[in-house]
C-alpha cells in the first residue's frame, strides 16, 4: 500500500518508533521558528543547555508580537533576541518584517522539510508540503539543539476537496467549514491531510489559511501536497529552485476520510467566544459592528488584503466603524502599494497599522466593550482581544469588508445589490517584492562564539523545579470547565506580554481572567504543600505558549486533574514537572468542589508502572480513579522535575569520550 504525503514526511525523518497510530515516534527536525512572545524563553533554554550552535539547517527568531514599545520593556526582549541568534547561529528578522507564518513560508519553506514552532500555527507551513507541528518552547530549543521531537504518531484523516469556491467566499469559509462540523476538538490526535481534485483551484497562500487554521480543530498538524500551486508560489518568491513535487501515491489510504464541496461553500463566521462556534453569515445578519480588522496569521497573503481594497475601493466605511488593516508582512505591504491596494484602503478610511500580530494577540486595537468586532484572525477566545469582555467574530476577508461598507454583519453575497458590485477580478502580480533587508543572517561560528547575550532587567533566568514528589495532599484552588484556553490561563496582550521574560512578574496574571484570586492564593501554597487545578475536556486549547504551565508551576500546581488535555499544553506541562492525570470516570470531574483536599499516594511508582492512580478526596473521603498517557521517556523526565534537568542528568550520565 503507497504512503499519503503525512507518511512520506515522516518516514523520511524517523529516528525512532514505527508509523503505528498511539505510539510515541521521534522525528528528525529540519527547521525551527521561534517568535519574541516564545522566543526569549527558547534562548534562555539554549543557554541553559549549554548549546554551542544551532544544529538544524534552518533556524529564524522573529519578531511579530511584542511591537508596542510602551516602555523599554519589549526593546530589551528585541535585543536579546538579536544577540541570542547572533551566538546560537540563526537568522533574526526584525521587528516591522512580518508575521512569523508567513514571513516564514516566503523566504525559509521548502517541500519535504520538517519543523517545530513555538507558536501553535506553526503548521502554516503544511501548505507548501513541509511537516511543521506546533510545540512548547522547549521542545523548539531541544531540537534547534539536534534532539529529535517525540510526538504521538497521529491518525492520517484524509479530507478530500472537489469543485470550487463560488464568488464571494474563500479559503477561510473551507477551514470554517471543518470547524463547523468538527468543534475545536475534531482533530486531536490526527494529521489533516487535504487531497482531491479541488485542491488545483486553491493557491499555497489559500492552503496556508486554511493549514493555520487546522490549529483550532486540535490538529497536530496539517498536511497539502507539493504540487503546481506551490511551484508556482516559490517562482514568484524567486526560490523556484527549492522545489520538490511531494504527492501522494495513488494507492494511499487514510485512517479518517472526509469530504467537501467546494461550491456548495458559504459564507461563514464563527462567533464569539470560540473558533467552533461556526453558522453562515446570514443567520446573523444585521448585528452592528463597530470594528473590522483585516490581517494576521490566518489571512495573511496578498490576495486577502487586495480583495478587500477592491470592495472597498472608492467608497467610505460606514459611520462609527474602526477599519483597521495589519499587513502581515513588509513584503506584502509593498506589493499592497505597489499596486495601488494600499491607496484604496486609505481612501476608504482605513487605519494601516505594523506588519506583526497586533490586534490577534491583543497588542492594541482592542474594541470597545460590548461591541462586535470582525476579525480575519484564527482565534476569538474571550479576552483575547485584550478586552476582557469582548465580542470577537472570525470570517473571510470578503464578510469583513462588507461589514466595512454596511456596519452590521453582512453576507458578501448581498453586496451586489446593495453596491451593484460585482465581485473583484483580482490582478496580482506576477513575482513577489522579495525583500530581505530587515533579515539578519547567522554569524560565522568564530564570530558567534564571542557574543555575549544582551539581558536587561526584565529578562530572569528560569527557575529550577523539584523533581516528582511521591505524595502529594494539596489543596484544589480552581475548577473549571471545557475548552480552557492558554489564553485564559495566562493571558497575552499589552498588559501581560512585555513580562513574558520575566517569570515571577509574569505569574501575578496566572489565571486572572477566570479568578483574580488565583496568584494570590497560589503563592501562599507554594512553599508547602502546593495546590491542584481540576479541569474538564480539552484543557489547554489554543496558544502554545509554555508559560501558561511555567507560572501555575513556579506558582506551586503540583498536578492538573483533568477529562482531557489539548496535546502542546499536556506536552508542556510533563516538560515542566507537573503531573497531568486523567479521570477514568469523566463524572467524577463534577465531584470535586474548590478547597477540597485531595492526596495522590505512591505517585512515582504507579507513574512508572503506568497503573490506575486512585485520588482520595480527604474533604469528602471520596475516591477517583485516573491515569496518565505518558511514555516512559515522558515518565523519566517527569520524575527528574521537568524535561531541562531530566537532560542535564542523561548528559552528565554519558560516558566520556
Amino acid at each position: 500500500m503507497g504512503y499519503n504525503v503525512a507518511q512520506k514526511l515522516i518516514a523520511s525523518h524517523l529516528l525512532i518508533g514505527e508509523m503505528t497510530p498511539g505510539t510515541e515516534i521521534g522525528l528528525r527536525i529540519d527547521q525551527t521558528l521561534t517568535q519574541d512572545a516564545t522566543g526569549t524563553l527558547v534562548m534562555l533554554e539554549l543557554e541553559a543547555l549549554g548549546l554551542d550552535r544551532a544544529r538544524t539547517e534552518v533556524s529564524v527568531q522573529y519578531v511579530d508580537h511584542n511591537l508596542l514599545q510602551a516602555d523599554s520593556k519589549n526593546a530589551e526582549d528585541h535585543d536579546f533576541l538579536r544577540s541570542a541568534c547572533q551566538r546560537f547561529g540563526m537568522w533574526f528578522s526584525k521587528a516591522g518584517n512580518g508575521v512569523s507564518h508567513p514571513t516564514h513560508m516566503q523566504r525559509f519553506g521548502i517541500p519535504g522539510k520538517t519543523m517545530v514552532g513555538s507558536d501553535s500555527h506553526t503548521p502554516a507551513a503544511g501548505s507548501l508540503g513541509m511537516l511543521a507541528i506546533g510545540v512548547g518552547g522547549i521542545e523548539v530549543a531541544l531540537a534547534i539543539a539536534g534532539e529529535p521531537l517525540y510526538i504521538r504518531m497521529p491518525e492520517i484523516w484524509g479530507v478530500r476537496l472537489i469543485g470550487q469556491l463560488s464568488p464571494w467566499t474563500s479559503a477561510k469559509d473551507v477551514i470554517l467549514e471543518m470547524l463547523r462540523r468538527h468543534g475545536v476538538k475534531g482533530g486531536i490526535n490526527r494529521i489533516i491531510e487535504y487531497y482531491g481534485p479541488g485542491l488545483s483551484t486553491l493557491t499555497a497562500m489559500d492552503r496556508h489559511v486554511i493549514a493555520n487554521m487546522g490549529a483550532e480543530l486540535g490538529a497536530t498538524t496539517t498536511v497539502f501536497p507539493a504540487d503546481e500551486q506551490v511551484n508556482t508560489f516559490l517562482r514568484a518568491e524567486q526560490r523556484g529552485g527549492d522545489f520538490i513535487e511531494l504527492l501522494a501515491d495513488p494507492d494511499a489510504r487514510y485512517d479518517v476520510t472526509d469530504e467537501i464541496d467546494l461550491s456548495t461553500i458559504v459564507p461563514l463566521i464563527a462567533l464569539p467566544s470560540s473558533p467552533g462556534n461556526v453558522v453562515p453569515v446570514r443567520e446573523v445578519a444585521g448585528r452592528p459592528v463597530e470594528q473590522v480588522v483585516i490581517g494576521s496569521s490566518a489571512n495573511p497573503g496578498l490576495r486577502d488584503f487586495a480583495v478587500v481594497a477592491a470592495i472597498v475601493k472608492g467608497r467610505q466605511s460606514f459611520p462609527g466603524v474602526s477599519f483597521d488593516v495589519n499587513p502581515s508582512s513588509r513584503q506584502i505591504l509593498q506589493d499592497m502599494t505597489r499596486m495601488g491596494a494600499t491607496l484604496d484602503l486609505i481612501s476608504a478610511g482605513a487605519r494601516l497599522h505594523q506588519s506583526g500580530c497586533m490586534g490577534c494577540i491583543g497588542m492594541g486595537q482592542a474594541p470597545a466593550h460590548g461591541r462586535n468586532s470582525l476579525r480575519t484572525m484564527p482565534r476569538n477566545f474571550p479576552g483575547r482581544s485584550g478586552t476582557q469582555e469582548d465580542s470577537v467574530y472570525l470570517c473571510s476577508p470578503e464578510t469583513a469588508a462588507a461589514a466595512v461598507l454596511t456596519g452590521t454583519i453582512t453576507d458578501p453575497r448581498d453586496l451586489e445589490e446593495l453596491f451593484n458590485l460585482g465581485y473583484p477580478a483580482l490582478q496580482l502580480p506576477a513575482l513577489s517584492s522579495v525583500n530581505l533587508a530587515m533579515l539578519e543572517g547567522p554569524l560565522p561560528a568564530e564570530m558567534a562564539a564571542q557574543v555575549k547575550l544582551v539581558k536587561g532587567d526584565n529578562i530572569s533566568s528560569l527557575p529550577v523545579f523539584a523533581p516528582l514528589a511521591d505524595r502529594i495532599e494539596a489543596p484544589v484552588i480552581l475548577v473549571v470547565g471545557d475548552d480552557i484556553s492558554t489564553d485564559e490561563i495566562l493571558p497575552a496582550g499589552a498588559r501581560v506580554l512585555p513580562y513574558r521574560s520575566n517569570i515571577p512578574k509574569l505569574a501575578e496574571f496566572t489565571f486572572d481572567q477566570i479568578d483574580e484570586n488565583y496568584p494570590t492564593c497560589a503563592a501562599e501554597t507554594r512553599a508547602g504543600s502546593g495546590h491542584i487545578v481540576v479541569a474538564g475536556a480539552n484543557y489547554g486549547q489554543g496558544s502554545s505558549r509554555e508559560h501558561a504551565a511555567i507560572t501555575p508551576r513556579f506558582l506551586g500546581l503540583r498536578a492538573v486533574l483533568a477529562i482531557s488535555f489539548a496535546r502542546i499544553h499536556w506536552q508542556n506541562l510533563a516538560n515542566f514537572g507537573v503531573l497531568a492525570l486523567e479521570f477514568a470516570d469523566a463524572a467524577d470531574h463534577d465531584r470535586i468542589q474548590r478547597d477540597d483536599v485531595l492526596v495522590l499516594a505512591g505517585i512515582r511508582e504507579a507513574v512508572v508502572a503506568g497503573t490506575e492512580i486512585v485520588v482520595h478526596n480527604k474533604t469528602r473521603d471520596e475516591n477517583y480513579a485516573l491515569w496518565h498517557r505518558l511514555s516512559a521517556r515522558q515518565v523519566d523526565m517527569l520524575l527528574a522535575g521537568g524535561l531541562i534537568p531530566w537532560l542535564q542528568k542523561r548528559r552528565a550520565d554519558e560516558p566520556v569520550e
